[in-house]
């Protein structure tokens, strides 16, 4: 009787993958927003970041994570304080205490997303141990780029992106594989001129939304005026199969998602300069420079000796995170997130960043913000975590 229930339940669960349709397992929005994520609390050593990713305590003392008067989340830097050399300025990077399985949808609607020079905000996905769990990139940008960039990043060696894929975007490099010194990731550029920056902001903001299934990674972007209407109506189920050809594509025949993706959190972060941000010829391409740009432009131009003023667009304002899935729930709660990094990890990364940066630009081939932006996720995620990823096992047992 079991086999047969069993049986029942795979067919009826596949039917609904085949018909596109994912239901609503979690949803962070309104007062309740930062209620099921974890704070970092400490300092970025996986970009060498100059920010000091700070305790839930003190992102709600120094008003950086709170629910504004609209019921929007807000994540910011620290725009209010003179910070003196050599210390680094405060900010927010959350992750999600619940992973979510192959086979889910991720939307997030927001109303502003941070800029500025220096600035380097991400919404993204990771499994435990990176590279091997793999890691979406959804949002990520840096300084005054004008427009957004996605990428994947796995273990192994033979997960490609397609050339022949039917996307919006602009593929760049397709080598996903980011073995720690290795390459940058897959990356493709959003094509839409208001996905970033001020123009996203003075577009009404809009909608990011992400396919996470076995037969690949979708990645879908809609100004508010464009939002389908599955989403835009609140729904408690979505249909990617109704939504069109996503900006940026990444199918299974290329690299095989069942393998190098695991369950995924998902992180929502800023920080400052760092490896992709600071670069000096990068951050000189869309930043003012007095002097010959080095190392130190980014760090002594933006982050210390002002009154933080200058932060006052980095920031996210966020309606609200969706997690869909096929069957309307989660794949594990309380997965143990350090927040401790290895200093050699982080040494090693710093050691390698210039080759890292010359050899994406070669494979990339863009405008100068969007030729290095592979180099970011490389950095962005060279992390060592600390403890064990819990995950919730179920077995059938023949009575």
């Amino acid at each position: 009787m079991k086999t047969a229930l069993l049986a029942t339940s795979i067919l009826s669960l596949s039917a609904s993958g085949a018909l596109g349709a994912y239901q609503l397992a979690k949803e962070y929005s309104g007062q309740s927003f930062f209620d099921d994520w974890e704070f970092y609390g400490a300092p970025d050593l996986t970009t060498d970041g100059d920010v000091n990713w700070v305790t839930e305590a003190n992102a709600t003392a120094e008003h950086l994570a709170y629910v504004n008067g609209a019921g929007h989340a807000i994540i910011k830097v620290d725009n209010s304080t003179d910070v003196p050399y050599p210390d680094k300025r405060d900010t927010v990077r959350i992750t999600t205490e619940d992973t979510f399985p192959l086979g889910s949808v991720f939307i997030i609607d927001a109303y502003h997303l941070p800029y500025g020079c220096s600035v380097w905000p991400s919404f993204w996905t990771k499994g435990p141990n990176w590279p091997d769990g793999g890691e979406i990139d959804i949002i990520e940008t840096i300084n005054l780029m004008k427009t957004n960039q996605y990428a994947l990043h796995t273990g192994g060696t033979d997960c490609l992106a397609s050339s022949s894929a039917k996307q919006t975007g602009q593929l760049g490099n397709t080598n996903c594989s980011s073995p720690t010194g290795g390459q940058a990731g897959c990356t493709v550029t959003e094509s839409s001129d208001s996905s970033v920056g001020l123009a996203f902001a003075a577009a009404g903001g809009g909608v990011y939304a992400t396919q996470f299934d076995t037969s690949g990674i979708n990645i879908w972007f809609w100004n508010r005026a464009d939002i389908p209407s599955d989403i835009s109506s609140g729904a408690n189920s979505v249909d990617p199969s109704t939504w069109g050809e996503p900006s940026a594509a990444y199918p299974s025949s290329s690299c095989n998602i069942s393998e190098y993706f695991v369950p995924q959190q998902l992180v929502l972060d800023i920080t400052l300069c760092g490896n992709w941000a600071g670069d000096p010829t990068i951050y000189a391409s869309t930043c003012p420079v007095n002097g010959t740009p080095n190392a130190n432009t980014c760090y002594y131009n933006n982050v210390i000796n002002t009154n933080g003023s200058n932060y006052d667009t980095a920031y996210f304002e966020v309606s609200y995170v969706k997690a869909f899935t096929t069957n309307g729930s989660v794949a594990a709660t309380n997965v143990t997130n350090s927040s401790t990094t290895s200093t050699s990890a982080s040494g090693s990364a710093s050691g390698s960043a210039a080759s890292s940066t010359n050899t994406a630009s070669a494979g990339s081939g863009g405008a100068a913000g969007n030729t290095s932006g592979a180099v970011s996720a490389f950095w962005h995620k060279a992390e060592v975590y600390v403890g064990a990823a819990v995950l919730t096992l179920a077995a059938w047992t023949m009575m």
